[in-house]
């Protein structure tokens, strides 16, 4: 009886042992990078991309706009060659995602890579907004507090800005913005939305009542057309506010900074969204971008070690580097050099109780 259970588990050891080297010859076997994830993001692997096939002898990486969570989704899948390399990330992966990803093998290499602001801009053509995250989340949450001043929830009645806060235009709330699967979407409810929810006391309580129930009433957009699900792509939201003078548009930074001659940011509590606000925190929006790597993949996809190089070299990240000129904001020094730290050891992610 022994014997029949230790040769099944040596057979067992065989076959796994078997499947590793299989997908190890399949990877081999593919002579480029896959990279998928979040429209933020995709820019700056782009171009990363773009910079590491002219500097050495590998195949440009393939990079695909999926959204963050569609490529977390892809990412987690397994391990091989018809899976993802690494995934861009405008947000912090959810312990779910870590939890999907580890239950199909896959081991997570975490790489924050810089900083972003999210922005609430239109068109050069109309004039500039000046909110608070109150007015946002009073904008375009599904339910909001009573306006006759109780503490009740009801269904969202403000059509105008004006009705929301009356120094505002009197114009149609109308925003474009991006879907749920996408980390800007994630970033936007979280930082935004609570943020302006949280004011009221009453709601704020509800956190340690029901932390379901108090994230329903903060991150839940409306549905009756003041808020205007527009997809994964930045550029088409942008050329959407130029053709809509009196929309606003949800998107990063970059998309601002690059498009600059089209559309302007709005000030959010005295800040406007700029590479210096958004370096020093004091811009309200702002948040951390990742790419996550697949620790299997990375010593046997052609170029993985180099790329991962190269996208934390300070020509790349650095404060004057080519991804600060494409809008960016660079980490502070000292983090930058704990991330080439881990990046070198591979070091797998094993909980997110660090932030």
């Amino acid at each position: 009886m022994h014997k029949r259970s230790l040769s099944k588990k040596l057979l067992a050891a065989s076959l796994a042992s078997l499947t590793i080297a299989a997908s190890q010859a399949a990877l081999a076997a593919r002579d480029h990078i896959s990279i998928v994830g979040s429209s933020t993001v995709y820019p700056f692997t782009t171009t990363v991309a773009e910079r590491f096939s002219r500097a050495t002898q590998f195949k440009t990486p393939v990079v695909e706009s999926t959204g963050t969570g569609g490529g977390m989704k892809l990412f987690c899948q397994g391990v091989g060659e018809a899976t993802a390399d690494i995934t861009g990330a405008s947000r912090r992966i959810k312990q779910s995602e870590l939890d999907m990803c580890n239950g199909n093998g896959v081991d997570v290499v975490e790489v924050q890579v810089g900083y972003d602001g999210i922005v609430l801009a239109n068109a050069r053509t109309a004039e500039p907004f000046e909110l608070s995250r109150k007015d946002i989340f009073l904008a375009l949450a599904k339910k909001v507090p009573d306006p006759d001043g109780s503490e009740t929830l009801v269904a969202n009645p403000y059509k105008t800005w004006k009705d929301v806060n009356p120094a505002l235009p009197a114009h149609e709330i109308e925003v474009l913005g991006p879907p749920p699967t996408s980390g800007t979407r994630d970033a936007f409810a979280e930082l935004a939305m609570e943020g302006g929810c949280k004011q009221y006391d009453w709601i704020a309580a509800r956190k340690k009542q029901d932390k379901h129930a108090y994230k329903a009433i903060c991150h839940t957009m409306r549905e009756d057309g003041a808020y205007v699900e527009a997809g994964e792509n930045d550029n088409l939201i942008v050329n959407k506010l130029v053709a809509s003078p009196k929309a606003l548009g949800i998107f990063g930074f970059s998309f601002l900074d690059q498009n600059a001659d089209k559309v302007q940011g709005s000030v959010i509590e005295g800040q406007s969204p700029t590479f210096d606000s958004i370096a020093d925190q004091s811009y309200p929006i702002s948040r951390p971008l990742f790419i996550y790597v697949k620790k299997a993949h990375a010593n046997v996809v052609p170029g993985m070690k180099q790329f991962l190089a190269e996208i934390t070299s300070e020509r790349a990240w650095g404060e004057d580097g080519y991804l600060a000129d494409k809008g960016m904001i660079p980490l502070p020094p000292v983090e930058r050099r704990q991330v080439v730290a881990d990046v070198r050891k591979l070091n797998a992610l094993t909980n997110l109780a660090k932030q």
